[in-house]
């Protein structure tokens, strides 16, 4: 769900700068992919409910297949959003043992650039995504996703934007 309510966040946001209904600001390009940290649902589409979640919301994600995510991945992308811990633990078996302990590592320096991080403490939470998986609750999970990509993209604005 985070993949597809990020892009539309940036494309509505993108649409309102042509628009001229916010001020011009540099151009930030993003490129938004998910994959999974784990193998059981390689190959699967998006889940049927939480396909009508986003239908719900006027977004499509079909052609959405699972994979799971790679190191090429971590050396690729600037941010590796997590949902929850699990994703965090899952991160030991894909990632060089250098990189998880950058990433994982309570010792890191205060200047370094962490990669990886929870999608709910871009919010100032310190807690995982609700998982619908087992409560069977897609708007908790829709409410923490749209909460999180709104907080992400807004520090993302700020820092490319002084």
């Amino acid at each position: 769900m985070a993949e597809f309510v990020m892009k539309k966040m940036v494309r509505d946001l993108q649409a309102k700068a042509q628009q001229g209904a916010i001020p011009p600001r540099p151009t930030i390009d993003f490129e938004i992919a998910s994959a999974a940290t784990s193998t059981e649902e390689i190959g699967n589409p998006v889940y049927p409910p939480a396909r009508r979640m986003l239908a719900s919301h006027g977004i499509d994600c079909s052609g959405k297949t699972a994979r799971q995510m790679t190191m090429r991945d971590y050396e690729y992308y600037d941010y590796i959003i997590l949902m929850d811990r699990n994703n965090l633990r899952n991160l030991r078996w894909i990632l060089s043992a250098d990189a998880y302990a950058r990433e994982t590592s309570d010792a890191a320096s205060s200047n370094e650039k962490r990669k990886v991080s929870f999608l709910m403490g871009w919010t100032g939470k310190s807690r995982d995504v609700a998982d619908p998986w087992y409560t069977g609750d897609f708007q908790a999970t829709w409410d923490d996703v749209n909460e999180g990509c709104k907080a992400m993209l807004s520090k993302i604005q700020t820092q490319n934007n002084p």
